[in-house]
């Protein structure tokens, strides 16, 4: 990699880390830029992971105020991510690489479409009310989730989604233990990934470093910004990850 490669990879760190932490899917900027720097999808794929671990405890930690509380659902939301994530992982190493080649790209469409029907989701959700978390469907959708994160990452807007219609509770609380949750997740995929594959550490460190900046970020101005901005910025990535892919 050249200087530029690098620091091009660091600021990918960042904005991922930033965006994990206040919308999820911070993976649909990091994974096209690895891919547009050469490297093959599933190296790509499980570096990335690895990489945006730091930055998944560093946006929980900056998000401590609004995990008081929680501890009890956090518990149950981190057992069933951590199976999740380990299945999801398990599931990059045991299928050909050919089959990620062929999922990737509709797994980036979904992360799309949901980061836009997210705002409309949370209306309706808010709409719905109840006083009580409803358990079965939060665990089972976080399990799900959890399993496309461990298999690709970007869990974070589905997770909002799931919670959002189980979780009783406020926005801002909810995105708290989705950090939580999606953090759990990575970890346990990127120890397998670790132990039993291959990692570019160079990118893995930068994407690590950058992660964790854009972690505190994230939960800085998470409490004050609009997600339209960032929204956009996802899905032009997301977009220009997807043309990679399938242009080559």
């Amino acid at each position: 990699m050249t200087p530029w490669q690098d620091v091009a990879t660091l600021a990918a760190g960042i904005g991922a880390g930033t965006i994990n932490t206040i919308v999820g899917s911070g993976s649909l900027v990091t994974f096209p830029a690895l891919v547009a720097l050469g490297y093959p999808p599933v190296v790509a794929n499980m570096s990335n992971r690895v990489g945006l671990v730091p930055g998944s405890l560093s946006g929980a930690i900056g998000y401590r105020r609004e995990l008081t509380g929680q501890r009890r659902r956090a518990g149950l939301l981190s057992v069933v991510s951590a199976v999740g994530g380990l299945l999801g992982a398990a599931l990059v190493l045991v299928l050909p690489e050919s089959a990620f080649n062929a999922v990737v790209p509709a797994l980036i469409v979904l992360a799309i479409v949901l980061v836009i029907v997210q705002p409309k989701l949370s209306e309706w959700t808010a709409r719905r009310g109840g006083t009580h978390d409803r358990v079965p469907g939060m665990l089972a959708g976080t399990f799900g989730a959890s399993v496309y994160g461990g298999y690709f990452g970007g869990q974070g807007v589905i997770l909002m989604g799931v919670l959002g219609v189980f979780a009783h509770d406020e926005l801002q609380r909810i995105n708290a233990v989705k950090n939580v949750s999606a953090g759990i997740a990575n970890l346990f995929a990127a120890l397998l990934f670790v132990v039993v594959a291959h990692v570019a550490w160079t990118v893995a460190g930068l994407i690590a470093a950058g992660s964790i900046v854009g972690g505190q970020i994230g939960a800085r101005i998470g409490r004050r910004l609009p997600p339209l901005v960032l929204r956009i910025v996802i899905v032009l990535v997301g977009l220009a990850g997807l043309a990679r892919l399938l242009l080559g």
